[in-house]
Formats: C-alpha cells, sequence, structure tokens
C-alpha cells in the first residue's frame, strides 16, 4: 500500500472496553472511553466496473468457526486460514491503490482528531413514555387522582384514530446510534488502543465503527 493511500484512510472497527478518566494539562478530569481498535486486515477491494461502487470490506477479530457461505467468500480473498467474527464495508469516494490483505491499524488516527463512532445501544426492553421520551408526568402529590406516569391524551378532536410518529411506549434502544465531533485524546499503536473524549454508545465489547468526521461514509 502506497503512502497516500494509507493518508486516505481514515476509518477502522472497534469494540468498547469501557470508560475511565484522565488529567488534562490543565489538571482538570476529562471522561474517556478506551477502544480496542484494529488491525483490520482488508477482506476484499470493490470498484465500479465490478461492483458499481467503490469499497473497502475489512475484517475483525479473529474466528475459528464460521458458516459456509463465508468460508467461501474468505476463500476467494484472502489466505484460508484466516476468518474473523466481523466483517464490515466502508464506502470510498475514490478508488485506492490497495492489495488484499492491507492491514488497517489505529495509527490511521492522531492525536487531535475529530471521529463519529456508530455502535448499537443497549437495549432497555419495554418502556414508558416518561422513560423513553422524558416525559415529565403528573404531580406526585397527595388530590393527583391520575396515573402518575400516564402519557396523557393520545387521540384528538376530530380524527378518530392516533396519528403516526405519536411518542408512546415501546421498545427502547436497541438501534444503531452514531455520535460525532467525538474528539480523539490518545492513540496507543502498540495495544491497538484509542482513548476517546466523552461517552459512545453500546454495551462493552460491543463492535464500534470509527470514521473521521469529515468523510462521508454510510454504513453498511
Amino acid at each position: 500500500m502506497t503512502q497516500e493511500s494509507l493518508k486516505s484512510i481514515h476509518f477502522i472497527l472497534g469494540t468498547k472496553l469501557g470508560m475511565s478518566q484522565i488529567f488534562d494539562e490543565k489538571g482538570k478530569v476529562v471522561p474517556v472511553t478506551l477502544i480496542h481498535a484494529g488491525p483490520c486486515p482488508v477482506i476484499q477491494i470493490k470498484n465500479k466496473k465490478i461492483d458499481g461502487y467503490d469499497a473497502l470490506q475489512v475484517g475483525f477479530l479473529p474466528k475459528k468457526k464460521i458458516n459456509k457461505p463465508m468460508k467461501g467468500h474468505l476463500n476467494k480473498q484472502i489466505s484460508r486460514s484466516q476468518a474473523f467474527k466481523y466483517t464490515r464495508e466502508f464506502r470510498l469516494s475514490t478508488p485506492l491503490n490497495l492489495k488484499s490483505q492491507t492491514i488497517i491499524k489505529v495509527n490511521v488516527f492522531q492525536k487531535g482528531d475529530k471521529v463519529k463512532i456508530s455502535g448499537t445501544a443497549k437495549a432497555k426492553g419495554f418502556q414508558g413514555t416518561v422513560k423513553r421520551h422524558n416525559f415529565k408526568g403528573a404531580p406526585a402529590t397527595h388530590g393527583t387522582k391520575h396515573a402518575h406516569r400516564q402519557p396523557g391524551s393520545i387521540g384528538s378532536t376530530d380524527a378518530a384514530r392516533v396519528f403516526k410518529g405519536r411518542k408512546m411506549a415501546g421498545r427502547m434502544g436497541g438501534k444503531t446510534i452514531t455520535v460525532r465531533n467525538i474528539k480523539i485524546v490518545a492513540v496507543q499503536e502498540k495495544e491497538n488502543l484509542l482513548v476517546v473524549k466523552g461517552a459512545v454508545p453500546g454495551n462493552i465489547k460491543g463492535l464500534l465503527r470509527i470514521v473521521k468526521t469529515e468523510l462521508k461514509i454510510p454504513i453498511c
């Protein structure tokens, strides 16, 4: 892989290790999230002529057992001994001069870069409107004749139905959440560790997509 192609790559896969805190130069406590990012070998290089779009398919975390369709796909692209727990695609605005088995490491980022991180939020099951949509609820005092946490009126004076999009009780969480403009505090290449400021979505050991904020890469 050429140096120009390496500079053009600003994305990687990682897993959430947990939160901690560090002290900045002024002595203030900064909450941070530790992310195990990479290494991510390139499995497949897609182009417009064959696939209709330019993209890189990368793998993350080795795995022993995989199904037959994935095994056949990997045998066409990389050596038979390699298999990955996660495989994801990153769209490219321009094609890159890369070779198969190129490894993307955490050093594609630098301290001070801003990234957007996507992950699956924690699933909280069926929840009411107070917890799910931050409803205020009824006054919790003596003399209140209504349920304290009921949603209130959900209908209308004209249409005899509930309009679409009405905030009501239902399943909470379990969806893909993207947080933007997250600042990178530190990059530790030897440990494949990425330290970012603040919190990121998902459970511990959950998969995260990390992309530099300047790039417009859709989620695949």
